[in-house]
C-alpha cells in the first residue's frame, strides 16, 4: 500500500552504482569504489540480486559475501542496508533490526534504516509488552531522526531531478509522521495519532494513511469525523478491498459510539 519512490533499494542502486561510474574532477577527492575485480564483482552480484526484488535471500547471500570477504569496502553500509531489508521483507525484523543497527554504527543519520528501524518498532510494539514504553521511546528517536536528517540529506544520485528529490523526502517524512502516529495510538494518545496522520496525508495523501486517521478519530471519541472519512474513502471504487474493509469496521465502531 505504500508508494515511496527513491528509497530502499532504489536509492542505493541508483546512488552508490552512479558514484561507481562517475570520474570526479581533476583535484577532487574520489568517492566510493571497489578496490579490486574480486570487490567489483561481489558488488554486482549484490546489487543485481537487490534489484531483483523478489528475492531477499540472494540479497542476504550476496551482501555476506561482500562484507565478509572485502571488510574494508566503501560499500559495506550500502550492502548492510540492503541485507537489512531484505530480512524485514522476509518478515525477520529481529535480523533486520541486528543489521539496521550495524548500519548505524557505519552512518547514525542514514534515514533510510532510522525509517525501518522506527518502523519495526511502531508496528510491533504491543499495549501489554513490559517494555512497551522503552520501545516507543526508541521508535520516536529513531522516526524524529529521520525527518531531521532528511533536512540536510544530499541527493543519492546527482543526476536526480531536484524536484523529484524534493517528492521523495516528502513521501519520507510522511511515512515518519504515519509510524509516529502508529506509536501514539498505542500509547491511547489519540489527539496526538491524529496530528501525526494528518501530517502524513499532508506529505502523501494516500488512503492507508486516511484510514487510520479515521481510526484515530473514532478511538479518541470524534465518530463523525471518523464516519466522514470513511465515506469519502467508500465512496471510491478503486480503493484497496484491505482499507475498505477496515474503513467500514471503523465506521461500524463510530456508529456505535454514536448511539
Amino acid at each position: 500500500m505504500k508508494r515511496t519512490i527513491l528509497t530502499g533499494t532504489l536509492v542505493l542502486a541508483t546512488g552508490f552504482m552512479c558514484l561507481m561510474a562517475q570520474q570526479p574532477p581533476a583535484g577532487q577527492a574520489k568517492g566510493p569504489a571497489p578496490k579490486s575485480q574480486g570487490e567489483a564483482q561481489a558488488l554486482n552480484e549484490l546489487f543485481q540480486a537487490a534489484q531483483s526484488g523478489n528475492n531477499p535471500d540472494a540479497v542476504i547471500k550476496a551482501s555476506e559475501a561482500l562484507v565478509t570477504k572485502y571488510t574494508d569496502s566503501d560499500f559495506k553500509e550500502a550492502a548492510l542496508l540492503l541485507e537489512a531489508q531484505a530480512y524485514k521483507q522476509k518478515n525477520d525484523t529481529d535480523k533486520a533490526t541486528i543489521y539496521g543497527e550495524r548500519v548505524l554504527e557505519i552512518n547514525p543519520k542514514n534515514f533510510q534504516i532510522t525509517l525501518m528501524l522506527g518502523e519495526i518498532l511502531a508496528m510491533k510494539t504491543r499495549e501489554n509488552d513490559l517494555d512497551k514504553e522503552e520501545k516507543l521511546t526508541k521508535a520516536d528517536k529513531y522516526l524524529n531522526g529521520t525527518i531531521e536528517d532528511l533536512k540536510t540529506a544530499a541527493k543519492p544520485n546527482p543526476q536526480i531531478p531536484d524536484a523529484q528529490w524534493e517528492e521523495a523526502k516528502k513521501q519520507i517524512v510522511a511515512e515518519a509522521h504515519n509510524d509516529l502516529g502508529l506509536v501514539a495510538i498505542t500509547r491511547k494518545k489519540y489527539d496526538v495519532a491524529v496530528t501525526e496522520f494528518k501530517a502524513a496525508i499532508d506529505g502523501d495523501p494516500q488512503p492507508t494513511y486516511s484510514v487510520r486517521l479515521a481510526s484515530a478519530y473514532q478511538q479518541g471519541g470524534k465518530n463523525e469525523e471518523a464516519t466522514a472519512i470513511c465515506d469519502k474513502l467508500l465512496a471510491d471504487p478503486q480503493l484497496n478491498p484491505q482499507i475498505a474493509t477496515v474503513a467500514k469496521q471503523v465506521k461500524a465502531a463510530a456508529a456505535a459510539g454514536k448511539k
